[in-house]
């Protein structure tokens, strides 16, 4: 990737998209930084200055910038670079603990954790130990690295404790934490796979998991398979909705723009009718054991956690995920007091798109139907045979149904996994 430039007369020109920006004066680089908004994280440094800006604001001639599909990738971009080109003020500032390293220890069970040393981390005693550790950075943004650190651990469990407990601990009921006695091989790849995504090198990762993922199926390893498959989805969706130089759910709301989403979904729906209140669906299982679904919901485009709700499937235990979302839809639409929807969405393809409506036609056939496929991220919609882009949809709209079916995917995930354990202890 290469920068592109413009004149800082010419901001305008920058896109508002996530990505890395950099400061030249007239030969040589001064600064590098990444922002989720390019276009107004660069006028902010001239509009409202910071005392480090006023340091070299002045001397900025061209500004130069590259785009990424995510902000996570932007965090990482910016980490890479500023390895790689030593801009003068990033380095200065490089050793006043400003900056932050991710660690992870050469131990049997490597731990993960945030350092601001790349060499020592403080015990108890508040002595110093030298540990065998390698780092990953430096990152400027320490809350976007923790947050980052936190959905990839939904990806790839690690340990952040020095010892571990001879019982499951909080983060094992969260599937954060490997465990007590943890599959070592298994663990030693999701760390090299972790690693390797915060060097940037999520395309490698996936292919990775492809590959592993077809040959466990090939072996008849449905089950290993299936945690595969799981992975890759959950990273997918991390780097296509990951939101994490938001402080907090309620910022992440802020500026929601949702007359001109509704307006956009009406349009491809076909429909005048008021779209207020949206649902979205996602089934968890383990080769139909445990099964359980999800419903979140958001009104005019913010989410309503009060207003979740989550299913066990009653179905036996068979892997049939059309039949699964059909008795969620079917048991939802019998609470009529909960408010009925406008807008349903389902997590999935043509499949899951065609057995939603049977469900929802049978019982509340106003309601508005559409299904998101991981796969290139393509929206299926009833009385049209091929589905629509999210990439080539408004930014805020696909973020909108990305953002749904992420919340749906998680809220599923961690019920499904409280299931797993409860049965686990209960034999």
């Amino acid at each position: 990737m290469k920068f592109q430039y413009v004149k800082k007369e010419n901001i305008a020109e920058i896109p508002k998209t996530p990505g890395v920006y950099s400061f030249w004066d007239k030969n040589s680089l001064l600064y590098i930084g990444k922002a989720g908004n390019l276009r107004d994280r660069v006028k902010t440094h001239f509009a409202q200055p910071s005392y480090r800006d006023n340091l070299f604001m002045d001397q900025v001639g061209k500004i130069g910038f590259m785009e990424t599909d995510s902000e996570i990738e932007a965090l990482l971009l910016e980490s890479v670079l500023i390895k790689a080109k030593n801009p003068k003020y990033n380095v200065m500032w490089r050793d006043d603990k400003s900056y932050f390293f991710v660690a992870i220890t050469k131990e049997k069970l490597p731990r993960v954790f945030l350092a601001h040393q790349t060499s020592r981390e403080k015990t108890p005693n508040t002595k110093y130990q030298i540990l065998n550790t390698s780092y990953l950075g430096p990152f400027t943004d320490g809350k976007a690295v923790k947050r980052t650190l936190r959905s990839l651990r939904r990806v790839f469990p690690y340990y952040a404790a020095k010892r571990h407990s001879l019982r499951q601990c909080q983060y094992c009921n969260l599937g954060l934490c490997p465990g007590p006695e943890p599959d070592l091989v298994k663990y030693k790849k999701d760390i090299k796979n972790l690693v390797a995504v915060l060097q940037g090198k999520k395309q490698s990762v996936l292919k990775t998991l492809q590959k592993e993922m077809a040959a466990a199926s090939k072996a008849q390893q449905y089950e290993r398979a299936k945690e595969l498959r799981d992975q890759l989805r959950d990273l997918e969706v991390i780097f296509s909705h990951a939101r994490i130089f938001r402080p907090t759910d309620a910022d992440a709301s802020v500026g929601v723009n949702w007359p001109a989403i509704e307006q956009y979904l009406q349009k491809i729906l076909g429909t005048k009718k008021r779209i207020s209140r949206a649902e979205a669906y996602d089934i968890s299982n383990t080769q139909g054991k445990e099964a359980t679904s999800s419903m979140p919901v958001f009104v005019n485009g913010v989410p309503a956690k009060s207003q979740y709700r989550k299913f066990k499937i009653r179905l036996g235990n068979t892997p049939n995920d059309f039949a699964m979302l059909a008795e969620t839809l079917s048991r939802r639409l019998c609470h009529a007091e909960w408010p009925y929807p406008d807008l349903m969405i389902i997590d999935g393809g043509k499949g899951q798109l065609s057995s939603a409506l049977k469900a929802i036609n049978s019982q509340q056939p106003t309601i508005l139907v559409a299904a998101i496929a991981k796969k290139n991220n393509e929206l299926f919609l009833p009385g049209k045979s091929e589905p629509l882009l999210l990439r080539d949809m408004p930014q805020p709209v696909s973020n909108f149904i990305l953002h749904m079916r992420d919340e749906a995917h998680r809220f599923a995930i961690t019920y499904h996994r409280k299931l797993r354990k409860v049965d686990l202890l209960g034999k």
